[in-house]
């Protein structure tokens, strides 16, 4: 480049990097992704706006010099290597394998629903996505099929994070599922783009690919690794710190970077690989993590997240049918397959769908997957437009939708939630001793929901014997920890009073037994103060006393509940 080309090239990083910032900024005070801003600097800098506005412009800034666009091309190329490189480091090999049980299910339903449906749809019906030669049907349908599979793990874990589900049981999963899904994305993808490189000479036959891209995988991941691991440590004994340890891990990631580009798969998907074998060292501590991902999310990859939308008219390329199509594709397959393997593995209805919106986030990861499609000459402006479209607007519904069926969870880990008629016992005074009652209800408890009711009445008993539960204003409340999945209660009218050693020495005339699961000591004490909260006043519970039909005390104790 010739020095008015440097200045313009410096003016054009100038100009990315602050719009992208600014935009960024914006997004983040609403609490959305700062991607998603990056990408609306994008459209703000493209011809979407401002080459539609200023068409002079802005060919002079981004269009006229090809060796300016050539050197914008080599940095975002080098931003998407990065950004790869930092989300393998995010994955957690050993929690992946301590997860795998329950995450391998939810991730290959999750893989498989949109995958089927994605390639079915584009192989059955290709005048929809643009498909000319027929040649390419198959590659194309592999590439939809791919597309709508894939989840952005950066997105999920920040999503995980800004809920306070990140340590959960649903977190774990989400973020255990969504490693494999990316794993099992990038492996296809990586497959598609051999398939297509073949063609264009790069001399290795697709099965040969297949054979080189696995062993390269395995090799990573059970010997590399550990070989990294070493040399983290010699960096961080010998080597300036963490400035060693930053060098070894880009002279490695661009290593393996440039091998997949040579063996005919691209460059990201060797750093993706890497960077999980890297980020199993017990040698990268947390301010390297930290260092890096700054590093690469504030400079580099705002770069190539902005580079989006100068390459495309959002608007002149905007079809609303194929938008449509995508996002029921995407919703359709994504969510139901995520949501019944988290059903088949365990979880209630509304965790299902907790996990199954979670994991329909594709965010950064599809914007590069597109991108590389796009220029790959896989898909045309239309489908890229479209998919980008999906990714925008799955990333910003994915949050709002987990935390509704976050909160009807809350609802139901309530009194209110877990009770039904058939819960309620009206005593007719023939049982005094709370021993006797503790036994019948535990007996009721079992009843309904197919348990032991020895186990139960053991475990409620023993807990009562240590500490009685007997409260003020004629409440009580046996409870205990059992080997159950979910909280579960019965409710005992007893009009005459029984002595329960309250705190007040009056008798209990309203008697709640909770049962709820030993692994989760937090939902026990938010039930009970819940109930306290709702029923511990003594013309609440004089008012439930008094009824006579199970029907009206359910409902009593839902809108004390709903209020």
């Amino acid at each position: 480049m010739n020095a008015s080309e440097i200045t313009l090239f410096l003016v054009e990083l100038s100009i990315i990097l602050l719009f992208a910032r600014g935009f960024g900024e914006l997004l983040r005070l609403v609490r959305q992704p700062v991607v998603i801003g990056e990408i609306i600097a994008g459209i703000v800098l493209g011809p979407t706006i401002f080459g539609t506005i200023f068409p002079e412009a802005f060919n002079k800034l981004f269009v006229q010099s090809d060796t300016i666009s050539i050197a914008l091309h080599a940095i975002t190329l080098l931003g998407i290597v990065m950004l790869l490189l930092v989300s393998g480091i995010e994955i957690d090999l050993p929690l992946l394998i301590r997860q795998s049980k329950k995450a391998f299910l939810i991730s290959m339903l999750g893989v498989t629903f949109p995958f089927i449906l994605g390639f079915t749809f584009a192989y059955f019906f290709p005048h929809q996505f643009d498909i000319i030669n027929d040649e390419d049907r198959l590659i194309y349908a592999l590439f939809i099929g791919t597309a709508l599979s894939i989840t952005a793990l950066p997105v999920v874990a920040r999503t995980l994070m800004d809920l306070n589900i990140f340590k959960s049981e649903i977190g774990f999963s989400i973020i255990t599922s969504a490693m494999f899904n990316d794993l099992v994305g990038w492996i296809i993808f990586s497959i598609i783009l051999g398939m297509i490189g073949s063609n264009l000479g790069y001399g290795i036959s697709a099965g040969n690919l297949v054979l080189l891209l696995f062993a390269f995988i395995i090799v990573s991941l059970l010997f590399f690794r550990k070989v990294f691991d070493y040399l983290f440590g010699f960096a961080k004994k010998y080597l300036s710190n963490p400035g060693g340890i930053l060098n070894i891990i880009f002279i490695i990631g661009f290593s393996a970077a440039a091998f997949t580009e040579y063996i005919g798969i691209h460059a990201i998907f060797g750093a993706f690989i890497i960077g999980i074998a890297i980020g199993d060292s017990v040698h990268l501590t947390e301010d390297v993590r930290e260092i890096m991902n700054q590093f690469v999310t504030n400079i580099f990859a705002p770069l190539f997240f902005v580079s989006i939308g100068l390459r495309i008219n959002f608007i002149q390329d905007f079809d609303p049918l194929l938008v449509l199509i995508m996002l029921t594709l995407s919703v359709v397959g994504k969510v139901l397959g995520s949501a019944l393997g988290a059903r088949l593995g365990g979880f209630d209805k509304y965790d299902s769908w907790t996990i199954g919106f979670g994991l329909n986030a594709h965010g950064t990861i599809e914007l590069v997957l597109g991108t590389v499609a796009f220029e790959a000459g896989l898909i045309n402006e239309r489908v890229f437009v479209a998919l980008i479209i999906m990714a925008l607007t799955t990333t910003l519904t994915s949050a709002p939708l987990m935390k509704y069926f976050i909160e009807k969870t809350k609802t139901r880990f309530t009194l209110a939630g877990i009770l039904n008629k058939e819960a309620i016992l009206i005593s007719d005074n023939s049982i005094m001793d709370k021993k006797l009652l503790i036994e019948k209800l535990s007996e009721k408890l079992a009843e309904i929901n197919g348990l032991d009711k020895k186990l139960i009445f053991n475990a409620v008993w023993k807990r009562e014997q240590a500490l009685p539960t007997g409260l003020e204003n004629h409440l009580a409340l046996p409870h205990a920890r059992c080997n159950v999945k979910y909280p579960t209660a019965v409710l005992a009218v007893h009009k005459r009073g029984i002595k329960f050693d309250s705190l007040d020495g009056k008798p209990a005339h309203l008697i709640v037994l909770l049962v709820t699961p030993v692994d989760k000591p937090e939902l026990q004490l938010e039930l009970l103060s819940g109930i306290v909260q709702k029923l511990g006043k003594k013309e609440i519970i004089d008012y439930i006393s008094n009824l006579n039909s199970k029907e009206e005390i359910v409902k009593t104790i839902n809108q004390l509940f709903s209020s």
